[in-house]
């Protein structure tokens, strides 16, 4: 197994702050979960939710990281590396953010942050999954060079599979 630099862990672009996560984050956190439509979680769900992803990057050396609005400092969403159905060499990119702030290119400029911080980190290629009717996220990817490989059928339906190289 080839070892990899860890992630930046602040990321910041023209508009965006990307950082560590912390248990200030827990209330706007599970009111974005509640966003899905699939209930509310409760606060200590949420904050014990915080920390598995501090102990995951802890373990990985790659993060998914809350997102700040420079000049707002509110809590917009997150962005950033998983291995959710891929792997530690060759993670996804998973991004999230409130509707309220939806069409304003946010997304693809943390993602763009995310992405070079990948590539710092010696990987050469990165995944994505998406569901297939999520239309906004496969814009995003597609600003990003993301090229679909391949569809999958999971329980909640088809899941498309992208990947874009780092190198």
């Amino acid at each position: 197994m080839t070892t990899y630099e860890t992630m930046p862990f602040h990321l910041e672009t023209e508009r965006l702050i990307l950082r560590p996560w912390s248990d200030a984050d827990a209330a706007e956190l599970r009111a974005l979960r509640a966003e899905r439509g699939e209930g509310t979680s409760t606060l200590e769900y949420t904050r014990n939710l915080i920390a598995q992803l501090i102990t995951a990057t802890e373990t990985t050396g790659i993060a998914l990281l809350p997102i700040q609005r420079r000049d707002e400092g509110d809590f917009i969403g997150y962005c950033g590396l998983i291995i959710g159905r891929s792997t530690l060499e060759e993670p996804e990119i998973a991004y999230e953010l409130f509707q309220r702030v939806h069409g304003h290119g946010y997304a693809t400029e943390a993602a763009r942050a995310v992405l070079d911080a990948a590539a710092a980190t010696g990987r050469e290629r990165i995944g994505a999954t998406v569901d297939a009717g999520n239309a906004a996220s496969f814009r995003v990817l597609e600003k990003l060079g993301f090229v679909r490989d391949r569809v999958t059928v999971e329980d909640k339906g088809e899941v498309v599979w992208l990947t874009r190289p780092l190198t």
